[in-house]
C-alpha cells in the first residue's frame, strides 16, 4: 500500500467490501433493479486532523506542514516516505531531497488529490 493509499485509510477509512448478492433466479421477462451508488457526505479532513492533533498532544500545524499532518495520522514522515508520496502525486519539480519547496507543494497537491477522493478541505488550503 502507498503513503497516499495510508493517508486516505486513515483520514476515510478503510473501503467496505463490495457486498455478495445472492443469486435468485427470476423470469427472463422480469425487468432486472437499477442500482446506483450510494453518494456518501464528504469526509470533514479539517475535523479529523484537529482531533488527531488535539490526542497526540504535540504541537502540529498540519494545515501548513506535511511532516506534522503525517505525525498526526501516526504516518511515516521520513524523507523516504515523503519521497515515496511526491512519486505517488506525480511531482515534477527539480528537488528530488526534502526541500522546503518540494514540502509545500505536497502539502498542497495532497489536499487537491484528498478533496478529489470525497475529502472536505477548507477552501484556503486548495488555493
Amino acid at each position: 500500500m502507498g503513503v497516499f493509499s495510508s493517508i486516505k485509510e486513515k483520514l476515510f477509512g478503510k473501503a467496505a467490501p463490495e457486498p455478495v448478492k445472492p443469486s435468485t433466479s427470476t423470469p427472463a421477462s422480469a425487468p432486472k433493479p437499477v442500482m446506483l451508488p450510494a453518494k456518501s457526505a464528504p469526509v470533514d479532513v479539517a475535523a479529523i486532523l484537529d482531533a488527531a492533533v488535539e490526542a497526540k498532544g504535540q504541537k502540529l500545524n498540519w494545515r501548513t506542514s506535511i511532516v506534522d499532518l503525517m505525525k498526526a495520522l501516526d504516518i511515516d514522515s521520513s524523507l523516504a516516505a515523503r519521497k515515496e508520496l511526491a512519486a505517488e502525486l506525480k511531482y515534477t519539480g527539480k528537488d528530488a531531497d526534502g526541500s522546503a519547496e518540494k514540502n509545500i507543494w505536497l502539502h498542497k497537491e495532497l489536499m487537491k488529490a484528498l478533496a478529489e477522493n470525497g475529502g472536505k478541505i477548507p477552501k484556503e488550503l486548495l488555493s
